[in-house]
């Protein structure tokens, strides 16, 4: 099904004016994919590497592209999107926990059961949320990045999403990491399994860690933007500007620091507790 979706898509986006019910036929069928987490904007390789899917994020482009501006609302709550994108479609049968309290969801995010959303809290379209993961209050999970299994986002937590260019990878959160509260994640981000950010911890793509366990500095490689390491414990830290103004004034810039890696201290600070699922 993904193979001929793609090439039904893919010769959509190359048309300037493609046939409105084609178009809107293909894009329903991506979203219903979308949903059901059979297709994601990207996938990780058997050798660890993961590959964004052009033609998923073209697709979703695709419908803002189609869609009509129109009204949602309820009496409680002023909505207006486009009719291409309404709130993603939930029922108790999804197993999905959405706590009252200003939380949306909106159609085209894959949101795997058990994954627990508290108020207020946005998932965007592309997103895929895999089993036994918390949003936490503010978090914002962006268009198409991928949050792996048992993953918590804590409060203000911000995963960034991106659409254009549609070959970019997006941030990509996997297993069993634990982001905490006020974290900024953005720009194609990898943070590997395990791996803990401390609250506060900004990282974008072009961002240089500091590992001080194995005396190294992980910067983003050519095509690929930073990769933090399995199991790293990244705090905030600063490094001293050590010339001229900077230095004549004692200014110091924002440098994320490894200060050790996960262990059983560590995961027992950050194991979320079976009874808030």
């Amino acid at each position: 099904m993904a193979s001929d979706l793609r090439r039904r898509l893919t010769a959509l986006t190359q048309q300037d004016t493609p046939d409105p019910d084609a178009a809107r036929a293909a894009f329903a069928d991506l979203l219903d994919a979308l949903n059901a987490g059979q297709v994601r904007a990207a996938s990780r390789q058997d050798d660890g590497t993961w590959t964004a899917h052009a033609w998923v994020k073209e697709g979703i482009l695709l419908g803002f592209r189609l869609g009509q501006l129109t009204d949602y609302s309820t009496p409680a709550f002023p909505f207006f999107d486009k009719d291409t994108y309404p709130l993603k479609p939930l029922t108790p049968s999804d197993d999905v926990r959405v706590v009252p309290g200003g939380s949306a969801i909106r159609t085209g995010a894959y949101v795997a059961p058990s994954v627990v959303c508290m108020p207020p809290m946005y998932i965007n379209v592309g997103a895929y949320v895999d089993a036994g993961t918390m949003v936490d209050s503010h978090a914002l999970v962006g268009s198409c990045a991928q949050i792996g299994q048992r993953v918590h986002l804590s409060a203000a937590a911000q995963i960034g999403g991106v659409l254009e260019p549609v070959g970019a990878r997006p941030v990509i959160i996997e297993d069993d990491v634990f982001v905490g509260g006020g974290c900024g994640v953005y720009e194609g981000c990898l943070v590997r399994t395990g791996a803990v950010l401390a609250p506060g911890v900004q990282l974008t793509g072009s961002t240089r860690l500091y590992d001080l366990v194995h005396e190294r500095i992980l910067t983003p490689t050519e095509g690929a933007p930073l990769d933090v390491p399995e199991r790293a414990v990244v705090v905030p830290g600063t490094r001293p500007i050590t010339s001229g103004f900077g230095a004549e004034h004692g200014l110091s810039l924002y440098a994320p620091v490894i200060v050790k890696y996960r262990d059983a201290q560590t995961d027992a600070a950050t194991t979320l507790e079976d009874a808030l699922r």
